[in-house]
Formats: C-alpha cells, sequence, structure tokens
C-alpha cells in the first residue's frame, strides 16, 4: 500500500478523534462539576453521621456513615478518573496514571471491609444487652441523610447512562439511600416499640451492603491489576466479530484488558486477503468494536497469509508503524 494512502486515513482518522476528544472534555467538566458538589455533601453528611452516632449511641447510624464513607471513597475516584484522563501520557508513563485509581480502590475496598468487621464485632457484643438509643434524634439525623443522597442522586442522574464512572458514583448513591432507609426504620422500631435490638440488627444488614460493594471493588480492581477480560466482555464474541468481517482470514494473540475503569484496550494480530485495503478493514474493525463492546483504544498488526518477519503495525488511529523484528 503506497504510504500517502496510509498518511490520509491516519489524517482522518486523527480529526475524527480530535471531534470525539473535544465532546468529551465537554462532557468531563459537567462530570467533574457533579461529581464535586456531591463528594462535599455526602463527606459533610458522613462526618454529621459519624458524630450523630456516637452522640445517640446509635450503632446503625454509625454503620449507615460508614456507607457513606464507601460512597466518599467511589466519588474521590471517579473524580481522580476524571482528572487523570485529561493528564497526557509521558514518555515514563505511556498510559497515564490511570492505574492510581486502581490501586486506590484495592486500598479503599480492604478498608471498608476492616471497618465493617469491627461493626459486626460491635454488633455481636450489643446484641445481648443492647444500649438505650436517643432513637427521635437518631430518626431526624438519618433522615437527613436520606435527604442528601437523593439530591446527589439527582445531580449525577443526568450523565449516569453515558459515563462508567458517574454510573458507579450514582449506584453507590443509591445503596447509602438505603442504608439511610434502615437506619430509620431502627429508629422507629426503637421509638414506637423500645426494642433497641433493632439498632445492631440493622447495623449489620448495612454492613452487608457496605461488604457486598467493597466486594466488587476489590474483586474489579484486582481484575484490572491482573489485566483480566472485563467482566461486560465476552472474548470469543469480540473473536467472532473480527473474524465475520470481509477480508478477515483468521484472529490471533487476541488479548484485551482494562487500563482503568470505563477504558478498555484491546490489541490483536488479524489475518486479511492480499487484495483488501488495510485502512478500509482497520476503519471497519475499529467502528465494529466500539459499537458493540465499547473498546476505543486498539492495537492491532495486519498480516497476510504469507506474512514474513518484517511486519506493519496499524495503530487505532490508523498510523503505520514500520517494524523489523530481524537481527
Amino acid at each position: 500500500m503506497a504510504q500517502a494512502e496510509v498518511t490520509r486515513e491516519a489524517r482522518k482518522s486523527a480529526n475524527g478523534h480530535a471531534h470525539e476528544h473535544t465532546h468529551g472534555h465537554g462532557r468531563a467538566t459537567r462530570s467533574r462539576h457533579s461529581l464535586t458538589v456531591v463528594l462535599v455533601l455526602t463527606a459533610l453528611y458522613m462526618v454529621a453521621e459519624a458524630v450523630g452516632g456516637w452522640y445517640t449511641r446509635s450503632l446503625a447510624l454509625m454503620a449507615d456513615a460508614g456507607h457513606m464513607l464507601a460512597d466518599v471513597a467511589a466519588l474521590t475516584l471517579a473524580l481522580m478518573a476524571v482528572w487523570f484522563s485529561a493528564r497526557p501520557a509521558t514518555s515514563r508513563k505511556t498510559f497515564g496514571y490511570y492505574r492510581l485509581e486502581i490501586l486506590a480502590a484495592l486500598i479503599n475496598g480492604v478498608a471498608l471491609v476492616v471497618i465493617s468487621l469491627y461493626i459486626f464485632y460491635q454488633a455481636y457484643e450489643r446484641w445481648s444487652h443492647p444500649p438505650e438509643v436517643d432513637s427521635n434524634v437518631m430518626v431526624i439525623i438519618a433522615f437527613g441523610g436520606l435527604l442528601v443522597n437523593v439530591v446527589c442522586a439527582w445531580m449525577l442522574h443526568g450523565d449516569h447512562r453515558d459515563d462508567l464512572n458517574v454510573r458507579g458514583a450514582w449506584l453507590h448513591i443509591i445503596g447509602d439511600a438505603l442504608g439511610s432507609v434502615g437506619a430509620i426504620t431502627a429508629g422507629a422500631l426503637m421509638t414506637l416499640y423500645g426494642w433497641y435490638t433493632a439498632d445492631p440488627l440493622f447495623s449489620v444488614i448495612i454492613c452487608l451492603l457496605i461488604i457486598w460493594s467493597s466486594w466488587n471493588l476489590i474483586r474489579e480492581s484486582t481484575n484490572v491489576l491482573l489485566e483480566g477480560t472485563p467482566a461486560h466482555i465476552n472474548l470469543a464474541a469480540v473473536e467472532d466479530a473480527i473474524l465475520e468481517t470481509d477480508g478477515v482470514r483468521d484472529v490471533h494473540d487476541l488479548h484485551i484488558w482494562t487500563i482503568t475503569s470505563g477504558r478498555e484496550a484491546l490489541s490483536a494480530h488479524v489475518i486479511h486477503i492480499e487484495t483488501i485495503s488495510q485502512p478500509d478493514l482497520l476503519r471497519e474493525l475499529r467502528a465494529k468494536l466500539h459499537n458493540r463492546f465499547g473498546v476505543d483504544h486498539l492495537t492491532i498488526q495486519m498480516e497476510t497469509p504469507d506474512f514474513d518477519d518484517d511486519t506493519f503495525h496499524f495503530c487505532h488511529a490508523g498510523t503505520a508503524c514500520f517494524r523489523s523484528t530481524r537481527e
């Protein structure tokens, strides 16, 4: 293929990427503003619930504060992802600093499980002889937490369908709203019936919510660090999608991994018929893999059946990079 043709295709693809990055920058700015406001509101009320739990001696309220801590961790990670995504890669960090988000997610997940285990222990200690709780104040504080969660969920609702980071934070807020409902229910039972065992009981239920979300955080972050295939992508389906493309004869060395949350990468060697236009095939593969699987960081090596040691690399921008493996 003529080098001029490859260069023209690279320019076209680069222009398309520039438009996508401009559109994405506006959405990232809006997401960053919403996430910042929600983070501040959640962190402030987390402190209020922790102080309220200590004042009223309510373990359920303390557990709900712990759940809000999980929200603060998730929101912080989402903000980190937005912030780091705007930082350019360097010669030493060719993928940027995306993995810092994953490391922080793993640490936060483990810390939240430890907090939950401590609350479990406190609930066990209180089960036989639950202390008297100022349930009226407890209900007021928990209801305030529910209002904060509703406001935060409303602020994130506009972008949660299009932005995976915002969607994850939105789900955390919804889970915390359920925790607030549990604390309100426990307070109501204690106020109406004097059943103070409801406090340790609902604290355990709230902690189960924390552990469930934390376990998912630990599992997903570990899978990313091990460069495992993303859970929402079927590797066999991706291989079939490539093979069904006109001009493709075979595919091998197919790998899919996650760089950071919401950003997947793919590399593969594609064997094609000799008469096919490589830029056209690359453009079709790129569009198909993006539309079907959400993968937009592609490194595809084009090969013909008589492939030898001299190879051409075609990256996702359509640029050809000559590489010789001969000694």
